[in-house]
């Protein structure tokens, strides 16, 4: 696992090709919500972003259809942004602002595909801080997340929107599955006694 520093907050980076990615991803939530936890949260969402309609965008949805097929999963955290209703650039504001008026003090955990370089396709990033959706589409949408987990779907380059539209749906579906059944195991089956959220 990779670690780097950025805007003063730790990123971890895993690669899904290990056998143990899905390990390697629980213990890189874990360490990133310990630091989280020091603050006063009183509810977790998982804010799921990107839209099935191109398949490098849609490992957010895949996230979240995945994720709402947990039943236990429901009684940890609150869930936005499914295959059946996405979260993506025409209602980011609206969830995001949804959000913040349901819930007094949630803990946002945003997931999104990315573009990268080269070496780091077929990697997942988890680090503390928000994440800027729709870059790669050259949307200027808000910042979110207190977490962030993006899973790098194809490298980055002049035509992002076509790299996204030609990106193999099986890698999308390999780093959706580890993220989802990492987050899973995580919330349903880990002590969070420690952490306190």
């Amino acid at each position: 696992m990779d670690v780097a520093i950025k805007n003063s907050e730790i990123v971890y980076y895993i690669d899904s090709g290990r056998d143990d990615a899905k390990e390697l991803f629980k213990s890189a939530l874990y360490s990133v919500l310990s630091e989280k936890a020091k603050m006063d949260y009183d509810e977790i969402i998982i804010l799921c972003i990107g839209s099935d309609r191109a398949t490098g965008d849609c490992l957010g949805p895949l996230c979240g259809y995945k994720l709402e097929g947990f039943d236990k999963i429901k009684e940890s955290i609150c869930l936005y942004g499914t295959l059946d209703k996405p979260v993506h650039a025409k209602n980011l504001s609206e969830a995001i602002d949804e959000i913040y008026t349901i819930y007094k003090k949630p803990l946002v955990i945003a997931v999104d595909a990315c573009l990268g370089r080269v070496g780091h396709v077929g990697y997942i990033t988890v680090g503390g801080g928000s994440l800027k959706p729709g870059s790669a589409m050259n949307h200027s949408l808000p910042s979110i997340g207190d977490i962030h987990i993006t899973g790098i779907v194809n490298i980055m380059g002049k035509l992002d929107i076509h790299i996204l539209t030609n990106t193999r749906l099986n890698l999308v579906m390999k780093l959706a599955d580890i993220i989802s059944e990492g987050i899973h195991e995580f919330f349903c089956t880990e002590d969070l006694g420690e952490i306190n959220i």
